[in-house]
């Protein structure tokens, strides 16, 4: 006859499999649940085509803006500066700007100007691919290519969760 500690010492590992399979099972069911970020090509400012699909290994910040968005030049400035901090740690941001005239976005950009890459997506195919309903629209996309985060719209504050998040995705 077993004691009872006899019997702990041969089921404990067991339970320990079990538990770690089970973790490691709801770990891989979460990674699925993550949307993976509809990849697409757009012509830069500088008028080179950007592929979101070549940033993969970054975490990316994408950003849909309009010149005619309150929030959205709120925001630009605020963009640049988390772009600046944390570009050499692996980040990309992608500014795409849903204006139909080039135009309207460029004077905008005069007067708040940025170094982060600004796409156009003047037909919208892209903002419609990622059902973008509000201004500005960002998606926080991790090394893998999965939407982990999504902002609609804008208010003060905002970049602190942007950074909180950034932060994380890095660390993965």
């Amino acid at each position: 006859m077993l004691s009872k500690r006899q019997v702990l010492n041969r089921v404990q590992p067991l339970i320990l499999a079990v538990v770690c399979l089970v973790l490691a099972c709801g770990e891989a069911v979460a990674a699925k649940a993550q949307p993976m970020a509809p990849d697409f090509t757009l012509k830069s400012r500088e008028g080179v085509n950007i592929k979101l699909s070549e940033l993969r290994g970054q975490v990316v910040m994408v950003n849909f803006w309009a010149s005619w968005c309150g929030p959205c030049r709120q925001e630009m400035p605020l963009l640049q500066q988390l772009f600046e901090r944390y570009q050499s740690l692996g980040f990309s941001l992608l500014g795409v700007n849903v204006d139909e005239d080039k135009a309207a976005a460029d004077k905008m950009l005069k007067d708040l100007p940025v170094s982060f890459p600004i796409l156009y997506d003047d037909r919208s195919r892209v903002s419609k691919e990622y059902q973008v309903k509000a201004m500005p629209s960002t998606f926080m996309v991790d090394r893998d290519g999965r939407i982990r985060y999504l902002h609609k719209g804008y208010k003060p504050g905002y970049e602190e969760d942007y950074q909180q998040q950034i932060r994380e995705l890095l660390r993965e």
